[in-house]
């Protein structure tokens, strides 16, 4: 029997991973999907996005409930969360989706592997040898098997970063055991006020922790436009979730009852705190060590790979996609995007390499963040000249439907051709209103142009109609 040579084999099934494999089978590729896990889906579906999200939209239906009399909504004075009935749900969420993609594959007829791929070197002859390990490690216990194919797609994905000499174990916690802990905790700090810092302290605050949020820069979600930051910050302490800023974590020790944590401002003043839970929330770390990479051309930098715009890496027929990538953010629909470009190249389709400038960030604390684009200081440090208009939900008829006042749009543009450079949202249903944002930068369009694109009344998508407007000062609405 002849042996099988795949068009193309892809080492993880995270979201750079899944989305190709299906691409692949819709373009006619014969492909193979390694998967060393169980259930296929990664980080984002099972310990990630969805699942956080699926404890967001817990929290927000929590937070309505205990605001039920101001809807006209009698008798909900002693609402009761059953947690064990929310984790439930969420469970049932993310298997619901790891099994679609198991139909999905079967689809596409994509092959499915259980096991650890690792590289092997170049290719010979034109193929590559990936080898897969399953349980075991390959030797006692487990098997070795060999996969061939004339394209690699490496998508690894990433791993919560851990600050140093700390394991993660019941108290002190990742974005995996924050979600699924058994009990709610009294208290709870959250070290790293990035998107998944914040996306926590809003979930466990929510649901009655106490929560203390501790950044080592000056400001709650650093990458975004400094508005947004202050706004959130403002939005924050409204809320009664407590964040110290600027200050260096020099140690985290376990007491009797729960943790503490030592640190010291940018003066050098000392100070701790104590709680039952931490959790570290202070970034990733591409999953590139042990895959073999040593073996080919491909020389990481911090981990990272580097590649062109079609994802091709420095060994030749090898692509990678994902958290992995160097010069991207670390977000699902990046993964999305990269295996696609990744993949038609190898068949031969059309596909247009990503856009830096054109990935939406969407942070789904309370109030919720979207944005895309140069932020105010990027725009302005780049030397462009600029104009700003900003539009506050306050003005918004369907924000105050929903009682959802807090927050605003902004739009940076270029003063002389009115091109759109950057929006940025903060508010309600921010993650889904960036997307009107994105469309129009990726089509080009003006300020001018979203300034008589008819928005729907009354919509929450209105706002950025105004937020266009503002540029100019003729914002409707306020």
């Amino acid at each position: 029997m002849a042996e099988t040579i795949y068009d193309v084999a892809i080492i993880g099934s995270g979201p750079a991973g899944y989305t190709a494999a299906i691409r692949a089978g819709e373009y006619g590729l014969k492909t193979c999907l390694i998967e060393k896990d169980d259930l296929l889906g990664g980080t984002c579906l099972h310990v990630g996005c969805i699942p956080t999200k699926a404890l967001l939209f817990n929290a927000e239906i929590w937070d309505h409930l205990k605001n039920a009399k101001e809807f006209g909504i009698e008798g909900v004075t002693a609402p009761k969360l059953n947690w064990a009935a929310v984790q439930q749900r969420k469970n049932k969420i993310v298997l619901k989706h790891a099994k679609g993609l198991e139909f999905l594959m079967r689809k596409n007829k994509v092959t499915t592997v259980n096991g650890y791929g690792r590289l092997t070197g170049g290719a010979k002859d034109g193929i590559h040898t990936v080898e897969v390990f399953t349980e075991g490690g390959g030797g006692a216990g487990g098997e070795t098997t060999f996969i061939k194919a004339k394209n690699i797609l490496i998508s690894t994905g990433s791993e919560a970063r851990m600050l140093p000499g700390l394991e993660p174990d019941a108290r002190i916690l990742t974005n995996i055991e924050v979600l699924s802990l058994n009990n709610i905790p009294k208290s709870l700090i959250v070290i790293g006020a990035g998107a998944v810092g914040v996306e926590f302290a809003s979930i466990y605050h929510s649901f009655g922790v106490d929560v203390m949020v501790l950044e080592a820069l000056p400001r709650l979600v650093p990458v975004e436009d400094e508005d947004v930051s202050k706004e959130l910050l403002k939005a924050f302490t409204k809320r009664g979730i407590r964040c110290t800023l600027g200050v260096k974590v020099q140690k985290v020790e376990k007491t009797k009852d729960g943790v503490k944590v030592s640190l010291a401002d940018s003066e050098g003043k000392a100070q701790a705190l104590e709680a039952e839970k931490v959790l570290i929330a202070i970034g990733r770390a591409p999953r590139t060590e042990n895959i073999g990479l040593e073996k080919t051309r491909i020389k990481p930098e911090r981990g990272f790979i580097k590649t062109n715009e079609w994802m091709q890496t420095e060994e030749p027929g090898i692509y990678a996609a994902g958290d992995i990538i160097a010069g991207f953010p670390q977000l699902a629909h990046v993964g999305f995007m990269q295996g696609i470009v990744a993949v038609s190249k190898i068949a031969g389709k059309p596909a247009k390499p990503l856009n830096r400038n054109h990935i939406p960030g969407a942070t789904y604390c309370e109030p919720q963040i979207g944005s895309v684009g140069l932020t105010e200081a990027q725009a302005r440090e780049g030397g462009r000249k600029i104009k700003v208009g900003k539009f506050p939900f306050l003005g918004n008829s369907k924000a105050t439907i929903v009682g959802s006042h807090e927050g605003f749009v902004k739009v940076v543009s270029d003063e002389q051709y009115g091109e759109i450079l950057g929006v940025h949202i903060i508010g309600p249903q921010a993650t889904e209103l960036i997307a009107e944002a994105v469309a129009a930068m990726e089509l080009e369009a003006t300020v001018e142009d979203m300034m008589f694109t008819i928005h729907a009344h009354p919509t929450l998508y209105e706002a950025l109609s105004d937020g266009f407007n503002s540029v100019y000062g003729l914002q409707i609405n306020v």
